[in-house]
């Protein structure tokens, strides 16, 4: 009677040995395959840095994103001092005057140019610029009428690409014509087109008003500075994915599925720098009060990709758990190269979202390529089990997963929630499962 108690013994130790064994054999392998993933990523970014680069080139024959500042007024003035060899020298300084108000008005329209595989958004669209210059605070500065240049006066538009400007722009000051040039350099903007504008003492008792109407080009993003005592801004556009950005959001707005309008809103009070400065004190104030609209295409895929690939970790582990608690139940055997083979259709599976992803859209692509790969999976398993009924169920789990991995991605706000809750169903069906397995069963069978 001892004997075969004792030889039941060592049978069952021996088999929880083996199954100790496996079980570090597949945590081993799930480490491995962490080197495809990784390779996966790279490829991901290699391939997304090939789509930027190929929309930089788009852009600069096309034109890069646009932020548009102004029209403002620059007035040279002279300043006399005696320097410290007691000698009178004479500087040229120059003021800074905004606008007291301004309307800016454009209709943007979008179209999608192809380099390689590669879609990239740009526009086109008019803008009309009216408002009013006031000086009732210009003796707040301290210079005398005869200091200012007034002659030489200009009125400043920046423009980040002047590739962007596809016909002559059109504008009057006061009634009068402005004939607008490229080439500034002020402490505001680096780059845009300027126009001379007739200035006399007498005006600056009063209010000037102008208008510009002028065609612009861009690409990705048009964002404006709010330079006017109050600035309205309205767009309207057929993009139908805009992303609100800067340091201003609309106050009203549209989006539909013929595109959007918005409206902002902006009042002096709302920004840190005056109507009127000297040379570039505000420079940075300035900028970071710039508002407008990105113009996103519909899907990044590769953006989307990487976010999927982040879960690859997770579907190989409860891939694995799932064959191991089949092997276990059903009495079959999964050797090692079995399991290495499952772990690399499953890698396989995120470089074909990428391929696909790059000639048909991401929800498409991905039911392609996780279709693809549970076939696979449910074929190949079914001929190491020889049971089909188990193999199907398998693949059924395994769409269950890709289905909820796939919910996940899309969502950015609950994306922790959902994820928390549905990791937190799985391993409590992990745990129910182990409960039904006979861990001292004599045997694993092998297939026949």
């Amino acid at each position: 009677m001892e004997e075969p108690k004792l030889s039941e013994s060592k049978e069952k130790k021996f088999i929880n040995n083996k199954l100790a064994l496996k079980i570090l054999f597949i945590g081993f392998l799930i480490v491995l395959l962490l080197i495809p993933i990784s390779m996966i990523e790279n490829l991901i970014s290699e391939r997304s840095d090939t789509a930027s680069k190929a929309m930089n080139e788009v852009e600069e024959k096309w034109s890069r994103s646009q932020q548009v500042t102004g029209p403002f007024l620059i007035i040279p003035y002279q300043v006399i001092y005696e320097n410290d060899k007691k000698m009178v020298e004479r500087d040229i300084r120059y003021l800074y005057i905004l606008p007291e108000s301004l309307q800016i008005n454009g209709n943007v329209k979008t179209e999608e140019l192809k380099r390689g595989l590669y879609d990239i958004i740009v526009y086109h669209t008019p803008l009309n610029f009216t408002g009013k210059f006031s000086f009732a605070s210009l003796s707040e500065e301290n210079i005398s009428a005869q200091d200012m240049l007034l002659s030489e006066a200009r009125l400043v538009i920046g423009i980040t690409d002047l590739h962007g400007i596809p016909q002559q722009v059109q504008g009057s000051w006061n009634k009068k014509n402005l004939a607008f040039n490229p080439g500034v350099n002020n402490v505001l903007t680096s780059s845009g087109i300027s126009s001379p504008v007739q200035l006399s003492l007498e005006e600056l008792s009063e209010d000037i008003s102008f208008s510009i109407s002028m065609n612009i080009k861009g690409s990705e993003s048009i964002t404006f500075a709010p330079l006017g005592k109050t600035t309205h801004v309205t767009l309207e556009s057929d993009c139908i994915t805009p992303s609100f950005c800067g340091a201003f959001l609309p106050e009203k707005r549209e989006i539909s599925e013929s595109g959007f309008s918005a409206d902002w809103t902006v009042l002096h009070l709302n920004r840190n720098y005056p109507q009127i400065f000297r040379d570039g004190t505000w420079s940075e104030s300035i900028q970071n009060s710039i508002f407008g609209v990105n113009l996103l295409l519909p899907v990044d895929q590769y953006q989307k990709s990487m976010r999927s690939v982040k879960y690859a970790f997770l579907i190989i582990i409860l891939s694995f758990v799932v064959c191991f608690f089949t092997e276990i139940m059903h009495r079959r055997n999964i050797n090692p190269i079995q399991y290495l083979l499952i772990g690399l259709a499953l890698c396989l599976f995120y470089t074909l979202l990428i391929a696909i992803s790059e000639h048909l859209n991401f929800s498409l692509s991905y039911a392609l390529a996780s279709l693809m790969t549970i076939a696979l999976l449910t074929l190949y398993l079914g001929g190491i089990l020889k049971i089909w009924k188990t193999a199907i169920t398998i693949g059924a789990l395994l769409s269950l997963l890709y289905i909820y991995i796939f919910i996940l991605i899309q969502m950015e706000i609950y994306a922790l929630l959902v994820g928390s809750i549905g990791l937190f169903i799985i391993l409590a069906i992990i745990m129910y499962c182990s409960q039904k397995i006979n861990w001292d069963e004599p045997k694993i069978k092998n297939r026949e």
